[in-house]
């Protein structure tokens, strides 16, 4: 819907709270199909490309709009795996001296940092070329970036790169400290290709009104990773693992623990979702993979699920509430190795490779994003002063 303001016409328009539906951007990212319950990347299929791609070929698609053929991939890695980069990311760790085991308020600090450190500018004053350069760098510098920080916290040792076998099985290996098995890389592999973009949510959408400005990538991917922080974006699949936890190892009690929730008033985190009212075709891919993997932990969460779905349909008719992508990631995540404080700085890991392609994107319309908000406060109070001139 637009909007035309002037000096002699300033209308405003009603509409959702939460600016759910409202279009405000257009974009040749990605799309989401609520009503469908499907997704796509570029003119991909997303949870095929999860399912069978390799991680640097779909950054690569984010990035450049196609999936690299053999000599652009064989470039592309070497771009990415260019060892400067680690060598700054480590640098600007090791000034950061994290004192709390937040992964994610380090990585809001490194970003800018490391721009700062290698002069990176506002992309208002680049070219396409220059600010495709930067997105590169800081999406390259991000795992290298995380695994520093983690390993300060936890006082951890830096093991001797994997970097043959590519970037998700080295941040396996550094995590946990053991080389990742084909069914653990390729999990994990499948998580991050799934949760690369997803539409124009809050992070995203933060990411973009950044970028509006005129503003350096990292300062953008910054805001994104502010905003990724709140509890109720990319906070849940602790939660997830902390519900699971609460009820303990008895199937029996999943049912009244679900009810005694809802009856308190409070969410069933893992459970939902702003778009999807089919189901969240990630959760579905995660939970193939959680399945495939085994494990008490993914039996004991299959009846959770199923004990929630009937809790939430009886609670909220009509509601159509399913387990989103969270649920089951926060499954396959932990059994994979993945620590629980790392879980959402694991999304990021590969969230801000979509943030990377939306800044640039945006980057290319020259109008800034600047809404209007409907003053609903008390009146112009009526002063002395002009109380005398009216008289």
């Amino acid at each position: 819907m637009t909007v035309k303001l002037n000096r002699l016409d300033q209308t405003l328009i009603d509409v959702p709270r939460g600016l759910a539906n409202v279009v405000v951007a257009e974009t040749a990212i990605g799309d989401v199909r609520g009503v469908e319950g499907y997704y796509q990347y570029r003119r991909y299929d997303a949870t095929e490309l999860a399912r069978t791609a390799v991680f640097e070929d779909v950054w690569y698609l984010f990035l450049h709009g196609d999936l690299p053929d053999a000599r652009t991939r064989t470039g592309f890695a070497g771009i990415v795996g260019d060892p400067a980069i680690a060598e700054t990311a480590t640098r600007v760790v090791q000034t950061l001296e994290p004192r709390h085991p937040d992964v994610l308020h380090g990585v809001k600090a490194a970003l800018p940092l490391i721009a700062a450190e290698r002069g990176m500018r506002p992309v208002y004053d680049l070219d396409a070329a220059e600010r495709l350069a930067d997105a590169v760098t800081l999406t390259a510098a991000l795992p290298h970036v995380l695994v520093g920080l983690w390993q300060a916290v936890t006082g951890g040792e830096r093991h001797p790169s994997l970097s043959s076998r590519g970037v998700v099985a080295n941040y396996l290996y550094q995590l946990t400290g053991r080389v990742p098995n084909p069914d653990d890389e390729r999990a994990l592999t499948a998580y991050l290709i799934s949760v690369i973009d997803h539409g124009l949510n809050a992070s995203t959408f933060t990411a973009r009104v950044i970028a509006s400005t005129g503003a350096d990538v990292a300062s953008a991917l910054a805001g994104a990773l502010g905003s990724l922080s709140g509890p109720l974006h990319g906070g849940a699949p602790s939660r997830v693992l902390d519900a699971l936890d609460a009820v303990g190892p008895d199937p029996d009690a999943i049912a009244p623990w679900i009810r005694g929730e809802l009856a308190a008033g409070r969410r069933l985190m893992g459970f939902g979702h702003a778009v999807y009212r089919t189901g969240d075709p990630r959760s579905a891919l995660l939970k193939s993979l959680a399945s495939d993997l085994g494990g008490e932990r993914a039996s004991f969460a299959l009846q959770f699920e199923a004990e929630a779905e009937r809790a939430l349909a009886e609670a909220k008719p009509g509601r159509l509430l399913h387990a989103n992508v969270e649920f089951y990631a926060a499954v396959v995540l932990e059994r994979v190795g993945v620590p629980r404080e790392m879980l959402t700085p694991t999304f990021a890991l590969a969230r801000t490779i979509g943030w990377a392609a939306h800044v640039l994107e945006q980057a290319s319309d020259p109008k800034i994003i600047r809404p209007a908000a409907r003053y609903v406060g008390p009146p112009l109070a009526t002063t002395a002063s002009s109380a005398t001139m009216e008289a």
